[in-house]
């Protein structure tokens, strides 16, 4: 197989030598949990995140608090104003569309896709990354319970605006304290960001392609999304990869099995000829 679609990890394969002596690797299936076990564990997690996120409601004045303490300090670090990105995005109605549109289909779907083609093609990797994912939410969710923050979109006094509400499609509902469905009040960290970037760093782990590092492009992609649309801080996003990062530190790749060598060679020719003798 040509090197550059080798993964950087590589997978135990098994190795099947068929009667011409031509040797084909297949993945080894062993390090691949169970489907619905694994199903069933994601499901759950995803319910007990979405639970989780719904207790961190009713403390908008909090939030409120919160937001304001976030945009002053990042004026402080003399950070980039949000305000630039998002005059950028909307310079075309096209762009902010498109913008709005990724912010709101592109991140479960992406992530999804991602786990899927990590437990068909390299299991290994699949186990890792769904362990730093599911360590990455935890740590975000207890955030969001502890340090409830509005939004750039809901503060006025980042005079930016809500490009979702103005131009669609829009995932929140219009008034954030009846919305039912979302907690609009958990803006740091950015598990949008967050789930990005990790899915950049699987991806450039699990494969050697030359192209491989292009995946980045994703997780700088969702960046100004989130920044430009007004739907997180540049701070968000700067607390998701610091968590994301004491996870990786903390969470190891699963060790390679041995490869498995199985031969299944011709039958002897003696044996042959003696069975057809009798």
């Amino acid at each position: 197989m040509d090197s550059r679609t080798e993964p950087a990890e590589r997978e135990p394969d098994i190795t099947v030598r068929e009667p011409d002596a031509t040797a084909v690797r297949k993945p080894d299936t062993s390090a691949r949990p169970p489907l619905v076990r694994e199903l069933l564990l994601v499901a759950g997690l995803f319910l007990v995140y979405k639970f989780g996120r719904q207790l961190a409601n009713g403390h908008t004045g909090e939030a409120f608090h919160n937001a304001h303490r976030v945009w002053n300090a990042e004026r402080t670090l003399h950070l980039p104003g949000e305000g630039a990105v998002q005059n950028a995005l909307m310079s075309s109605d096209t762009l902010i569309h498109v913008a709005n549109t990724y912010y709101a289909a592109v991140h479960f779907p992406a992530t999804l896709l991602f786990l899927v083609w990590l437990y068909l093609r390299r299991p290994r990797h699949y186990v890792w990354t769904r362990r730093v994912l599911a360590a990455l939410t935890a740590a975000a969710l207890l955030l969001h319970l502890g340090f409830p923050l509005a939004p750039p979109r809901l503060l006025d006094a980042a005079h930016l605006v809500d490009t979702a509400q103005v131009y669609g499609p829009s995932v929140y509902a219009s008034e954030p304290a009846t919305d039912t469905m979302a907690n609009q009040f958990a803006a740091m960290p950015s598990l949008h960001f967050g789930w990005a970037l990790m899915l950049a760093v699987g991806m450039i782990v699990a494969t050697s392609s030359r192209w491989r590092w292009l995946w980045l492009l994703h997780p700088l992609a969702t960046l100004l999304v989130v920044v430009g649309t007004a739907n997180h801080y540049w701070l968000d996003a700067i607390v998701a990869s610091a968590l994301l990062g004491v996870a990786l530190a903390v969470i190891r790749l699963p060790r390679a099995g041995r490869s498995l060598v199985v031969r299944r060679s011709a039958p002897a020719p003696e044996l042959v000829a003696s069975g057809a003798g009798r």
